[in-house]
């Protein structure tokens, strides 16, 4: 296995994987506007949802953090960032993902592996509300999300090395951008002649693509 190869193959899981618990988004709306009918129109609150909501949302919000990384989509400084050579980049990214990232994730998933462990032993239940739904369930995508962002993360350390030796990011996979609205937008108007439709899309893509060079290091690959 090449080194793009392996890089692409763990930004795969990592979308995989946060689009799959993108779908739990779903079922946060549809807990949320079962309890605001039950509790406002028919006066008949449910304890439990509120502990439920707290797990579907807690588990989207660590699930898709592998994802978010793979998109180079955390928050940085990118009006310095930016502005920055490749290699120099690289190094500053290098130093803190050894210096904070891996400690911090490592100690994530030692100490999530440990929670959950408890929880399950002791068959934990909610003490938020009366009777409170079991959670060691909800404590176990701890360890799991904090797995996936190492191994996201390893990827990063790899791309980072990679950069310092050639010069130049290698290459990321390429997710929906919101350049793609744009597109459909304009092929479904009525309005707007081929030619002038062509050229505003190339001209679309053009500012996107370098926007997210900027922002994320590296080209884009399907």
């Amino acid at each position: 296995m090449n080194v793009q190869h392996f890089l692409n193959t763990v930004d795969a899981i990592s979308t995989w994987v946060g689009k799959a618990a993108a779908w739990l988004i779903i079922g946060l709306m549809t807990l949320v506007c079962v309890e605001v009918f039950k509790r406002y129109i028919l006066n008949m609150p449910t304890a439990w949802i509120f502990d439920a909501s707290n797990m579907f949302y807690g588990s989207l919000f660590m699930l898709a953090g592998a994802y978010a990384l793979a998109q180079n989509a955390h928050v940085r400084g990118d009006f310095l960032y930016s502005s920055m050579q490749p290699r120099t980049q690289a190094a500053l990214d290098l130093l803190l993902y050894v210096v904070f990232f891996l400690p911090g994730i490592a100690a994530l998933v030692y100490a999530g592996y440990d929670y959950a462990a408890i929880s399950w032993r002791i068959g934990e239940h909610s003490t938020v509300t009366a009777e409170g739904p079991p959670i060691y369930h909800f404590k176990s995508v701890i360890p799991l999300a904090g797995a996936l962002v190492m191994l996201q993360g390893v990827a990063e350390i790899v791309r980072c090395i990679v950069c310092l030796r050639a010069g130049q990011w290698p290459s990321r996979r390429k997710d929906v951008a919101e350049i793609d609205v744009v597109e459909e937008q304009l092929a479904l108007s009525e309005y707007v002649d081929e030619e002038t439709r062509k050229t505003a899309i190339e001209r679309a893509q053009k500012i996107d693509e370098q926007a997210r060079q900027r922002g994320m290091g590296g080209d884009l690959q399907s």
